[in-house]
């Protein structure tokens, strides 16, 4: 250990190293970029993926992923004297039941949604709304600009209070005007704003608007229908069982046939959301096998091209044997010259990885739609990338030492 130290710390045995890189310059570098084209994908790659994920991670940072949405649609098997094609209605009893009778089920949230014109002065616009309760706010909060959401004084008084979209406030709004307690028609009827959001849209009909749910009942004479709900299960629970026991409950309750699966539909947001990070999941793994595969055949190519200059350099090593240099003084110099060579071509390929995900994140900070966010990797990474570069290096050096230490020195000095 000892002697490696001192060797490593010898200004002659850098001096040789740079020696030995410079006689084909061209050469080297070519041989470099295998590793440095290897850290500079594992890099960019393991960073994009990052700034993916952490994009994903703000949209449902606030949302309870661990839910199902449930909607009534039309019963496709007779049962109990009713006829095939009979709309199935979703009611507030319904909600109360699934929230007492399904193991596992945290909230249950129901909605209402209609469309309608709103004006506001000479301005107008056809929107699509719903009639929500503040529990909504709980397990999907809301991004808001300005003023606040929905609240239980609201539901209680019927208020004609409404939160606009960031769309609606663009159309109906100058630029900069402050909307909160301004007044707009819905419909015919005056409405107060007591909020702006951002629409965070998972698939389904963009909400432009939205009402305290009594006030819709009461406006459009709904009575005790839900158009759908969200069912929200405990972190803990399968989200799949609590769909089918709430299916199966809904079922009995109204009437449709247990092995009817077209009477009721429904969007479960676990599961997608699973399915995405394993997504992520399976893209850091192959990430992770494409930067290493680049690596380990950058590395050969180093050995090879160590090989090659072992060849060019028997004379020189025969010259060194004969003098008196051991088989282990030569088989340092080589592997240090291999570590050099991926070492280098390691930290160009950190440095041009971390320019790349810079780059990428300024691009996506002046897009109007980001599919990322602060790309990066951590210094752990780094460090691990270049621990494997270090041992990649030594291993691959072992060949072309191996080479150079077999050749005895009296045949060496004959090789012309």
């Amino acid at each position: 250990m000892v002697n490696w130290f001192k060797f490593l710390f010898d200004k002659d045995t850098w001096a040789e190293v740079s020696s030995s890189l410079r006689k084909n310059m061209l050469r080297t570098v070519l041989t470099m970029v295998g590793v440095w084209w290897g850290i500079l994908l594992l890099i960019g790659l393991l960073g994009a993926a990052r700034g993916i994920e952490n994009n994903f991670n703000l949209i449902f940072e606030d949302f309870a992923t661990n839910s199902v949405f449930v909607f009534g649609r039309k019963t496709s098997m007779p049962f109990k004297g009713y006829e095939t094609g009979r709309p199935v209605i979703l009611k507030i009893e319904d909600v109360i039941k699934i929230q007492d009778n399904i193991e596992g089920v945290e909230f249950v949230v129901p909605r209402n949604m209609g469309n309608s014109t709103i004006t506001r002065k000479t301005l107008s616009g056809s929107f699509t709304g719903t009639g929500d309760f503040p529990l909504l706010d709980v397990v999907a909060k809301q991004n808001l600009l300005w003023g606040r959401f929905i609240n239980q004084s609201d539901i209680d008084d019927h208020k004609k209070v409404i939160l606009i979209s960031e769309d609606v406030y663009k159309q109906l709004f100058q630029k900069d005007e402050y909307p909160i307690g301004e007044i707009v028609l819905v419909g015919s009827i005056n409405f107060k704003v007591i909020g702006v959001y951002t629409v965070v849209n998972f698939g389904g009909p963009q909400i432009n608007y939205m009402i305290p749910f009594t006030t819709f009942q009461q406006i459009y004479n709904r009575g005790g229908i839900v158009d759908w709900m969200m069912v929200t299960g405990h972190s803990d629970y399968d989200i799949n069982q609590i769909e089918s026991d709430t299916k199966l409950l809904l079922k009995n309750m109204n009437d449709v046939h247990p092995d009817d699966n077209r009477a009721f539909s429904g969007f479960n947001l676990g599961e997608r959301f699973g399915r995405i990070t394993g997504f992520l999941t399976g893209m850091q793994f192959l990430t992770w096998f494409v930067g290493i595969a680049t690596l380990i055949a950058g590395v050969f190519a180093i050995g090879s091209i160590l090989l090659i200059t072992v060849k060019e350099r028997t004379k020189e090593i025969g010259i060194r044997r004969a003098l008196g240099a051991t088989p282990i003084v030569i088989k340092r110099q080589i592997i240090v010259e291999s570590v050099t060579m991926a070492l280098v071509a390691g930290f160009i390929g950190i440095i041009s990885g971390g320019l790349i995900l810079i780059l990428m994140n300024r691009a996506m900070l002046n897009s109007d739609n980001p599919w990322m966010r602060n790309p990066s990797v951590s210094i752990a990474i780094v460090f691990f990338a270049l621990f494997i570069v270090v041992i990649l290096g030594t291993l691959i050096g072992l060949i072309p030492a191996s080479k150079a230490t077999s050749v005895k020195p009296i045949d060496a000095l004959r090789e012309e």
